[in-house]
């Protein structure tokens, strides 16, 4: 089952309460998105694990529900 792109933006969302979340639909099939994050959370980490805080907070639906996730992380200016 696809997923909205409401529902990537509220899992992100609950985990990270800063964030500015983007979403783009990649394919209209609604498997293939685009997501730009942007949480003070992120800053002075990494992005290996910017991106894992954010498919942690997908709770196991990358590879299920969600297909395919281009994911660009960072902390505000």
């Amino acid at each position: 089952m696809a997923m909205q792109p409401q529902e990537i933006e509220a899992l992100i969302k609950a985990a990270l309460p800063d964030a500015q979340v983007t979403i783009e639909d990649l394919a209209g099939d609604g498997d293939h998105y685009a997501a730009t994050v942007i949480s003070e959370r992120f800053r002075g980490l990494p992005r290996v694990k910017q991106h894992q805080i954010v498919y942690a907070a997908l709770q196991g639906r990358m590879g299920g529900q969600l297909h395919a996730l281009a994911l660009q992380t960072s902390a505000p200016d």
